[in-house]
């Protein structure tokens, strides 16, 4: 699997900062990042400069909100979080293809919230994935055909899928009613396939 193809933006969320080679070397070669407002004082202390800082303002330093307020877009939504306001931001500019890195660690309810949202922007018709430091989450449906490594770990999270069925796995899957049931299989092949009709996360590991 090609794990960067054709990005056009990268957010970085106010998870833990990306330690691995793969999402630091996202951020690092993004042409545009756009920092959740709660990273943007650890992206900054890095050297780096932001292209636009979205959220609703309350993370942001008082030397950031006054350096950088020409590039900070305040969205006061308390109905989304600042993950979802920077994918806006960016749906608004007409971006449709984007990496988030960042979205992972520190409070365990944020990371599930940042991960499940991926079904709620594959339904705005973008995609969006979140890479961690251990591989990306990508939102899916209907039937996907995905290149690989054999034997590379590969976990499906069912939200709305009926008929699910595998080609490339060891383990076969069916119609998960729990969250865990689709977690830790393996590829058997340089691709794997899985079917079905209606919304499923993968996991691949890297």
């Amino acid at each position: 699997m090609d794990f960067v193809k054709n990005i056009e933006a990268v957010i970085l969320a106010a998870g833990d900062y990306p330690t691995a080679p793969i999402p630091l070397d996202i951020l690092c070669q993004a042409q545009c990042v756009v920092c959740c407002d709660g990273a943007t004082d650890e992206y900054i202390a890095r050297g780096n400069r932001p292209d636009a800082i979205v959220g609703d303002g309350d993370s942001l330093s008082y030397d950031v909100s006054t350096k950088y307020s020409e590039i900070i877009h305040i969205d006061s939504d308390q109905e989304t979080n600042d993950q979802t306001k920077a994918v806006k931001f960016l749906h608004s500019k007409g971006v449709t293809r984007i990496a988030i890195v960042g979205a992972t660690g520190k409070r365990e309810d944020h990371t599930m919230g940042n991960i499940s949202l991926l079904a709620e922007y594959q339904r705005w018709g973008l995609d969006v994935r979140i890479y961690t430091d251990y591989g990306v989450f990508v939102a899916c449906s209907g039937t996907q055909r995905m290149a690989c490594r054999k034997g590379q770990a590969v976990s499906i999270f069912n939200i709305s899928a009926r008929n699910l069925f595998s080609e490339g796995l060891q383990y076969p899957i069916y119609d998960f009613s729990q969250l865990w049931q689709g977690t830790l299989n393996r590829t058997t092949a340089e691709q794997f396939v899985i079917s079905a009709e209606g919304e499923y996360l993968l996991f691949i590991a890297y």
